[in-house]
């Protein structure tokens, strides 16, 4: 699984890493360049999927560009910018990949590129030590002129590296993956690629999601194949997920969501729609049970109250929030263990008194499945709920008062931090703009804006 992100001389960043845990969050103001690291790992998603370099920042009939296009990639005024990850395999061992490009006119190649394998051996108390040297660089590139077609990489021999000339357009990890190479650097690749195809970014658009879908494996970035995905299970497994969904979604008004489900329509029965059974009324016995004394008039009315009481609706009825929540928990349970599960604007139609809701189904569920889960928010309510547990797990991004760079930090690394505390919960602390004025002030004025 992905541990770290790092990036240099990426849009609005100098250099920055980010950490990975089971519940990340990223917080930060408008323009403070939250959104620019999601497009780092979407622009690395792409690629190690096979995506030339040009199309992963350009888009193509496929699929849209990333923000700002090829154009505002590189920081300015230079042309090139560094991605790379540290890919945890098991408990001994890392992967550091790291990929160089440089923009040249109208296209965007690999410059350098490289991955490492790191050893470590675990203490009595389970800690992590690594090993001495520096590990295996399992292949390496060559320099290359600006202009040339190809690039060589080197691939681990024991000696100075096997060469083996290959595409600039796209990334060496992705040729190298169809080509005969050691075992040792065939298992690198192999964690390498699994763990940057399995980011998933998660940006559910409600309007999209009211129609019906075709059966579909997989769901759409904009869970607008929702129903699709649900009804295509197989029997056993499309029962225990609409329990888990009808579960959760059953908090989310005042009164009771009686199931959440997903049913075949029209003539051949590809397609689903949606649906979600309400109960908003007590109605006293179910009409499907005798009770003595009871005419067929009483029943009757019973039956229509029961009706009235517990409609269906389709997805065309349910409101923007409650189709974003379940789109959420359904690429919690349709993703595989070990991946990485991106949501911006994790809270966005969610009433605030339901983010204790969503911050424990993102923690709960997630960690059964083994899928780990980035989420950037402004709510403050949401950080509120999240309490002192998660604070170790918030990094903050903010521009640099001498230079406008975006910068990562660590919400446990503010200096200052202990005494913003005592002045209430984090959530707090960002509405009204503490957290943010700790990375610009020194501590004299920060107390002053404090009090």
């Amino acid at each position: 699984m992905l541990t770290q992100l790092q990036i240099e001389n990426w849009k609005s960043f100098t250099t920055a890493t980010l950490h990975f845990d089971p519940l990340s969050v990223l917080i930060g103001t408008n323009a403070s360049g939250k959104s620019n690291v999601l497009d780092a790992l979407q622009f690395l998603n792409r690629v190690a999927s096979g995506t030339l370099i040009t199309a992963a920042l350009q888009g193509d009939s496929t699929m849209p560009p990333l923000r700002g296009g090829m154009e505002w990639v590189a920081k300015r005024p230079g042309n090139r910018f560094v991605v790379g990850v540290t890919v945890r395999s098991d408990d001994t061992t890392d992967y550091e990949y790291r990929l160089e490009c440089q923009i040249v006119e109208t296209h965007c190649d690999v410059l350098a590129e490289q991955l490492h394998r790191i050893k470590y051996r675990l203490d009595k108390k389970g800690g992590r030590k690594r090993l001495p040297g520096n590990g295996v660089r399992l292949y390496r590139t060559d320099q290359c002129e600006a202009d040339a077609p190809t690039i060589t990489a080197r691939l681990y021999n024991e000696k100075q590296g096997s060469p083996r000339p290959l595409s600039r357009a796209h990334t060496v990890l992705y040729q190298l993956a169809g080509q005969p190479t050691r075992q040792e650097i065939k298992d690198g690749i192999t964690v390498v690629v699994s763990a940057l195809r399995e980011i998933f970014i998660l940006d559910p658009i409600p309007s999209h999601m009211r129609g019906f879908s075709p059966f579909s494996e997989k769901l759409e970035p904009d869970a607008r194949n929702i129903a699709g995905v649900i009804a295509a299970l197989a029997e056993a497994k499309q029962k225990e997920m609409e329990t888990v969904l009808t579960q959760y979604a059953s908090q989310l008004p005042e009164r009771d969501i009686r199931r959440i489900y997903a049913e075949p329509v029209g003539k051949f029965k590809t397609d689903a729609m949606l649906y979600c059974e309400e109960h908003w009324l007590d109605t006293g016995d179910s009409p499907t049970v005798d009770a003595p004394g009871r005419s067929d008039d009483t029943d009757n009315q019973a039956a229509t109250a029961q009706a009235e009481a517990t409609p269906t609706i389709d997805a065309r009825g349910m409101s923007d929030g409650t189709l974003r929540f379940l789109a959420i928990l359904t690429a919690l349970l349709m993703r595989p263990k070990g991946s990485l599960l991106v949501i911006e604007e994790v809270d966005n139609g969610l009433h605030p008194s339901r983010s204790r809701l969503l911050l424990d189904m993102l923690q709960k569920v997630g960690g059964q499945r083994g899928v780990d889960v980035l989420v950037t928010t402004h709510n403050p309510a949401l950080l509120d709920a999240m309490g002192m547990e998660l604070v170790p797990f918030i990094t903050v991004a903010h521009r640099d008062q001498k230079t406008g760079d975006s910068v990562l930090t660590l919400l446990e690394e503010i200096e200052q931090l202990p005494k913003l505390l005592a002045q209430g919960p984090v959530g707090r602390l960002s509405s009204q703009g503490l957290i943010e004025g700790a990375l610009k002030l020194p501590s004299p004025m920060l107390e002053a804006v404090a009090q």
